[in-house]
């Protein structure tokens, strides 16, 4: 496997199980129907890009990302904190806009730094990006 499409592949991976350990920790805190069906939603497609970006990295003898227990416990305690006195559906929103602008901020740096990266890495990167920009869209409705 290329260095560029491990590398960007394995940034796939990471920003779609960061998202989907924020979805699955602000669900707990979600009393509205609509906004937790969406939300789900949203997770179940993090990790279909997740299974295409691991798909691939196997089928060409990658390495695959593996997170660590701390980052996973920073987000979830920082969403904890963030929503100790607010659990409103705005702020909640408003969370998940941030995190999304985040990671599409990693994946256009990732893309940029790995440009030798093959067309099926750059279209599921491309995937991701797409995915987040309309995520924010709907999220939006719930400001």
């Amino acid at each position: 496997m290329k260095h560029d499409d491990a590398k960007l592949l394995r940034e796939v991976q990471k920003n779609t199980e960061m998202g989907m350990t924020a979805i699955d920790t602000i669900l707990d805190k979600i009393g509205d129907d609509e906004f937790s069906l969406q939300l789900s939603k949203q997770a179940l497609r993090y990790s279909e890009i997740h299974n295409r970006a691991l798909e691939q990295i196997l089928q060409n003898e990658g390495e695959v990302y593996r997170g660590s227990q701390i980052a996973d416990m920073a987000l979830r305690g920082s969403i904890h904190m963030n929503t100790v006195f607010n659990i409103s559906r705005g702020h909640l929103a408003e969370m998940v806009i941030q995190e999304s602008n985040r990671d599409i901020t990693d994946m256009w740096k990732a893309m940029k730094h790995n440009s030798l990266a093959t067309c099926q890495a750059m279209e599921i990167a491309q995937e991701l990006v797409d995915f987040e920009q309309e995520s924010i869209e709907r999220m939006k409705e719930y400001l």
